[in-house]
């Protein structure tokens, strides 16, 4: 009985950040030419605590010049972020997540070593 309340904790996590994930993913497509260079930003990975409470948010960004910047930026308008998420998912749960960001380097780690492999 016990493994059937976990798998149902774990889905409904799966199932919260998959939804931030797609809403965030929406947001950042229509203000990154405003808000953000113009770069283009890509929500990768949502992880949901166990409790709900907090989202850490895994953000890809395009072009790598600057991303650095960009992150910090992002990070500074977490409150704001966290606000328009609510306006589209507040239906759908009954608090909104605390909203980490952080940097997903994977592909630069992808290029790094496709550039070592071409050398």
């Amino acid at each position: 009985m016990q493994n059937n309340i976990i798998m149902a904790s774990e889905t409904r996590q799966n199932r919260i950040a998959r939804l931030i994930q797609k809403e965030l993913g929406i947001i950042f497509q229509r203000e990154s030419k405003e808000y953000y260079q113009g770069k283009i930003i890509t929500v990768t990975v949502v992880r949901v605590s166990s409790d709900l409470g907090i989202a850490k948010v895994y953000v890809s960004i395009y072009p790598h010049k600057g991303k650095d910047e960009v992150l910090h930026e992002i990070q500074g308008n977490t409150k704001y972020l966290r606000y328009q998420l609510g306006q589209k998912i507040r239906h759908q749960i009954k608090k909104i997540p605390e909203i980490n960001f952080y940097l997903d380097d994977s592909l630069d780690y992808i290029d790094r070593i496709d550039e070592l492999l071409n050398k």
